[in-house]
């Protein structure tokens, strides 16, 4: 079957080469690793899971074991931090990320013992190589990757695979029942699987988890927000070196899509500064088009002595850096959600302590959007409204401070998914390790 669906790739690839060719050279995603892709790299030393467990006392030995960590992009290795740091404190851990970003914020995110691997393409040679480098006992999928190769070799290694802060949006949904036929048998191999919801987790069962498997864990962004900011130094760096006056108002549009750089530079009120940070690098350009006489920060390095003043419009044509830019923010806008798009995480600005608001287009991040919405901490606007809704939320400092207050009681009243998912994968990798592990025959006393 892994050889059928190697094929199938192939197939794939070689009917749609002219668009993904086009694609990797336009993103610059032609240099990525393609060696850790393939699966090749460094092997990591043995655990002690196959260490022998004494039976002979009331008190069992536990082994560590070796946990993967899987997540996707940059959103979900924020989200999988915390689980990281207080899984290492029981287990090995290993932290894998598919995108480039992704794999960057894991690098920088790790503590320290934790090994970051890049995860491999699903051919079928790629993931053994990966599986023979690792050597995982158990395999946390956050949100969700279904691979078949890799689930499927998993498998025939009887290396369980859970779920945690599981998730299927509305459009993966729908791609994921089109091939229902293909894909259940692989979603009943899932361990368990901890959703964000009981939508999501209705529809986990729907592609073939046993129901008894599922079960609604919550959502571990709210875990990793981060409700002090501990960056202000270098957030007034950033302000200096662009030349953001301190004194005057300033909007923040983080993650912003095509169209929307141009929508908030007509839309933010006279004498108000405004500051877009682009979601992809590839856009740069486009949006400093949009915003005629920006300072992009690409343009005023880092060190600087003294950014250029006179301007109200500025570009972070860089990454890593938006969380900086959220801390000088009067307001935030988070973009993705005023054009064809289903929104970008709004937590991080919200957590922050920031009057944000959010266009219509929200349905990647429904339950969270709506919860905060519906406490009066976070305000959802049309495009039509947005330049009425700017102008009074800067002018009402009071309206600020109440939507920050409600965000912040939202934050900790959803918290506690992440320890709760640590001691599912905790209590799985110890049945997985006693049920492996070969078992010490009693001691036989001498005589009658």
């Amino acid at each position: 079957m892994r050889a059928f669906t190697d094929a199938a790739y192939f197939v794939a690839a070689l009917l749609t080469s002219p668009l993904w060719l086009w694609w990797l050279f336009r993103t610059g995603q032609q240099r990525t690793d393609w060696r850790a892709r393939f699966g090749f790299g460094v092997d990591l030393p043995t655990t002690n899971a196959g260490a022998k467990i004494a039976t002979q006392t009331a008190t069992q030995t536990t082994t560590r074991g070796r946990i993967l960590v899987h997540a996707v992009s940059m959103g979900e290795v924020n989200a999988a931090r915390l689980l990281v740091e207080q899984l290492c404190q029981h287990c090995e851990v290993v932290l894998s990320a598919t995108t480039d970003t992704g794999y960057a914020r894991a690098l920088a995110v790790a503590p320290a013992g934790v090994s970051v691997v890049r995860y491999p393409l699903d051919l079928n040679m790629a993931v053994e190589r990966f599986l023979n480098r690792v050597r995982p006992d158990l395999v946390a999928l956050v949100e969700l990757e279904a691979w078949p190769n890799f689930i499927r070799a998993c498998g025939a290694r009887a290396i369980p695979i859970a779920v945690v802060n599981g998730r299927i949006s509305d459009r993966g949904f729908r791609r994921y029942k089109l091939a229902r036929w293909f894909l259940k048998p692989l979603f009943a191999r899932f361990r368990f699987v901890s959703a964000q919801t009981q939508i999501y987790a209705d529809r986990f069962v729907a592609m073939g988890v046993p129901t008894h498997r599922v079960h609604v864990g919550g959502t571990m962004k709210w875990d990793a927000a981060q409700t002090v900011n501990s960056s202000s130094d270098l957030a007034n760096d950033l302000a200096r070196e662009l030349g953001i006056d301190p004194t005057r108002p300033l909007v923040v549009a983080g993650s912003t899509a095509d169209g929307e750089e141009a929508l908030l530079h007509k839309c933010v009120p006279n004498g108000v500064q405004l500051l877009c940070a682009p979601r992809k690098p590839a856009r740069f350009h486009a949006a400093a088009l949009d915003m005629p006489g920006c300072v992009r920060r690409t343009h005023r390095p880092i060190g600087s002595a003294d950014g250029q003043r006179g301007s109200d419009r500025f570009l972070l044509d860089t990454m890593g850096e938006l969380k900086k830019a959220y801390a000088l923010a009067t307001v935030v806008v988070v973009g993705r959600s005023f054009g064809d798009l289903h929104g970008s995480d709004m937590m991080e600005p919200v957590a922050l302590g920031k009057a944000t608001i959010i266009g219509p287009r929200y349905g990647d991040f429904a339950d969270t959007a709506e919860k905060l919405i519906d406490a009066g901490g976070l305000l959802c606007v049309t495009r039509e409204a947005l330049p009425r809704v700017l102008q009074e939320l800067i002018a009402d400092a009071a309206s600020r401070e109440r939507m920050i207050d409600a965000a912040l009681g939202v934050i900790r009243r959803e918290q506690g998914a992440t320890t709760r998912n640590e001691m599912l994968l905790r209590e799985l990798l110890q049945e997985t390790i006693h049920a492996h592990a070969p078992v010490q025959p009693r001691s036989q006393s001498g005589g009658a």
